[in-house]
């Protein structure tokens, strides 16, 4: 292993020693092989978690000319052509709920996640400036990158209870399930994206491949139509895209229409968890070379 790579390898938590008259000294030694992922060490730098959204947050908004209200123009304007083109022209079933809200609530699940995985995919190389200064879990920049994300979603949440109330659909006991609903989404756009910053700090045209993997995404996920046209017995295998599971449960929990498939749920949760964990561990892993490389 080179010398910078040594520089930034995780500490080995048996090597510090404490000094009564001043601050611990810690101790950066070379590692191999697959690291753990040391969650207490990631609970130690969540300041830095904190300071970094919301440098990010500062960023997005600042010298803008509506703020915000981008977060909230984005969805509406895209539900509206949505509504026009497969909703009026398409003739595209909306189970039962009204075509503008259907495609709306799936834009704003969509949303959360796109944003989520392209900040993320970009992260550290958006950072390379303090990648290479100073020695931190790598894990936090694209934690960090999501702030914004949860921030638009908050605010894109406020168009749809305004829609609710237009269309005079009244919330029920399922909007308890929103928050874990919303959590699935976030680890599905933190795992890929993991695996995409991961690889573009070596190779920098990954970020290229971003916007058309996202449309692809959108296409392969039912925003614009329901799950419910897929044939009941090949409906668990829509779920191996992760976000088919999120955005019908979207529609499940906030409009109160139609039958949350177990099936179509259990397994988008399962590949969301499997992407996450394989992707924490694979940065992990190559976290040692980012100094060399980026």
């Amino acid at each position: 292993m080179s010398t910078r790579a040594s520089e930034y390898a995780p500490q080995d938590p048996a090597a510090r020693s404490d000094d009564a008259d001043g601050p611990p000294t810690r101790i950066i030694r070379p590692v191999s092989g697959w690291l753990p992922l040391d969650l207490a060490e990631l609970w130690r730098y969540r300041e830095l978690v904190f300071f970094l959204a919301w440098r990010d947050v500062q960023l997005r908004y600042r010298q803008t000319l509506l703020g915000i209200a981008w977060a909230i123009l984005q969805p509406l304007f895209t539900a509206v052509v949505f509504a026009v083109f497969f909703g009026y022209l398409g003739h595209i079933p909306s189970d039962g709920s009204p075509y503008p809200l259907f495609a709306l609530v799936g834009l704003v699940a969509w949303q959360l996640f796109a944003f989520a995985l392209l900040q993320s995919s970009e992260s550290l190389v958006a950072n390379q400036h303090i990648l290479r200064r100073a020695y931190f879990p790598r894990i936090v920049v694209p934690m960090a990158s999501i702030g914004a994300g949860v921030l638009d979603f908050l605010a894109s949440g406020a168009v749809v209870a305004v829609a609710l109330g237009w269309y005079g659909v009244h919330p029920t006991w399922r909007l308890l399930f929103l928050p874990m609903l919303a959590v699935q989404a976030l680890c599905t756009a933190m795992g890929v994206g993991l695996w995409l910053a991961t690889l573009n700090v070596r190779y920098r045209d990954v970020r290229y491949t971003l916007p058309f993997l996202a449309q692809i995404w959108l296409l392969a996920t039912p925003v614009a139509y329901p799950a419910s046209i897929v044939p009941e017995r090949w409906r668990s295998l829509l779920g191996v895209n992760p976000m088919a599971g999120v955005v019908e449960g979207f529609r499940w929990a906030i409009l109160g229409t139609g039958r949350l498939s177990p099936g179509l749920l259990g397994v988008s949760s399962i590949i969301a968890v499997a992407l996450l964990v394989s992707g924490l561990y694979y940065m992990r892993r190559m976290e040692p070379r980012f100094a060399d490389v980026i």
